[in-house]
């Protein structure tokens, strides 16, 4: 995070100087030399803008190392095919929501370095995206009622979303979904989900969903 934030403020100043650099020349009437300050002043300040918008990002978004606990979630069933979703994430506040089917199921957003982005020496983030209600039956999966929630705010800068939009902007970030977990819902089941640097895994924890999950699987 430092060394974005250092990255940011040196390439904020030499683009600053480069546009005063255009100034002066423009000035004097050397527009070859204008033209030349213009060029590394929109060079630096490209780059002084990516580490700000890898910083900021770098900061919205939890840290990937190894495969670790993202969430808690635990289910209570409201009525036939509609259960609330108990969602707990240390750190914040125990979130409910409605969800409708049979089965659940948790997105996530995962940012990975390639090289250059790699000297930096940065982790991998993440930001745990939605989660969704689903049915085990393709034909209700169509028709239907669909539940889906929002799991994170959306960053006023957001390296992600440059970076899927316009990934040559962006050299050195990987940003994909990470795989997405569903399993089944129960009444009392509660499951733990991690996230590995290319997955995300859900495990029941109680009989409930090990119940659930053993009668799905069959």
């Amino acid at each position: 995070m430092d060394v974005l934030l250092t990255a940011s403020a040196i390439f904020t100043l030499i683009a600053l100087y480069f546009l005063f650099s255009v100034f002066r020349n423009a000035r004097r009437r050397r527009p070859l030399r204008a033209t030349g300050s213009l060029a590394g002043g929109v060079a630096s300040g490209a780059v002084g803008g990516a580490s700000i918008l890898l910083a900021f990002s770098y900061y919205g978004y939890g840290r990937l190392v190894d495969e670790q606990l993202v969430s808690r979630i635990e289910f209570s069933q409201a009525s036939a095919g509609e259960y609330v979703a108990r969602v707990m994430i240390d750190g914040q506040t125990d979130r409910l929501f409605t969800l409708r089917g049979d089965e659940w199921q948790m997105d996530a957003r995962v940012v990975n370095w390639k090289p250059p982005a790699t000297l930096l020496g940065l982790d991998p983030i993440y930001q745990l995206d939605r989660l969704s209600g689903r049915y085990s039956d393709i034909d209700e999966e169509r028709t239907s009622m669909r539940t889906v929630h929002a799991l994170s705010d959306e960053l006023a800068l957001d390296v992600w979303h440059v970076a899927r939009r316009f990934p040559a902007l962006m050299p050195g970030v990987d940003a994909y979904y990470g795989t997405a977990t569903y399993l089944p819902m129960a009444d009392g089941a509660r499951f733990e989900v991690t996230l590995t640097r290319t997955a995300l895994i859900a495990r029941p924890v109680n009989d409930a969903a090990r119940e659930a999950v053993g009668e799905w699987g069959q």
